[in-house]
């Protein structure tokens, strides 16, 4: 096997690893959180929509919570992570009170014929929604990568997040909604390499 072909792979299970660990190293705060701060605790459920239309392909979704990054996944030549649809982010216990979720996205352009010119060019998308996980209750955070905009929106303006939180108490199965949308217009792009 080439040694290049042996060299990706490699670089591919190293970035794996290194997902699986930020995920673990969040989950063991949040339990230790959750732990020290006593009480019932909260629970919190993160999740991630790509709904990007087709002038786009996610290349790089990073998720942190509270300053620590949960979530990391990584895909440069633009073949695989843009397929997926939704992601699970985050499940697991909090510590009741305020948090911060931030979101960065990276899609790198993608057209044919005389719009190839659009694979150069990466796109960045940032959001950030701020939320009140309560005591005994599931903090649900939707979050979505969108294009927004028309035909006449320039490329650089259309990657948004949004995200969404709704409040669910265990006993019941009502959601309330907890926080308005909040959406990230700052898109900026960048010439690929």
């Amino acid at each position: 096997m080439p040694t290049a072909v042996r060299m990706r792979r490699l670089e591919q299970k190293t970035q794996a690893l290194k997902e699986r660990a930020w995920q673990l190293k969040a989950r063991v705060q949040m339990l230790k959180e959750q732990i020290i701060g006593g009480g019932v605790g909260a629970q919190s459920l993160i999740a991630h929509a790509n709904e990007m239309g087709s002038s786009f392909r996610l290349i790089k979704l990073i998720y942190t919570l509270d300053g620590t990054q949960v979530f990391v996944r990584t895909d440069e030549t633009a073949e695989n992570l843009f397929k997926t649809k939704a992601f699970d982010i985050f499940s697991g216990p909090i510590a009741p009170g305020n948090h911060t979720l931030a979101v960065l996205a990276t899609y790198r352009g993608h057209g044919y014929g005389v719009f190839e010119y659009l694979s150069k060019y990466t796109f960045t998308a940032r959001g950030s929604q701020s939320f009140v996980a309560g005591e005994g209750k599931l903090s649900k955070v939707d979050c979505r990568g969108h294009e927004k905009g028309g035909a006449t929106t320039p490329l650089e303006k259309r990657p948004a997040i949004e995200c969404k939180v709704t409040q669910v108490s265990p006993e019941t199965a009502d959601a309330t909604p907890a926080a308005a949308p909040a959406a990230a217009p700052a898109a900026t792009p960048t010439p690929g390499k």
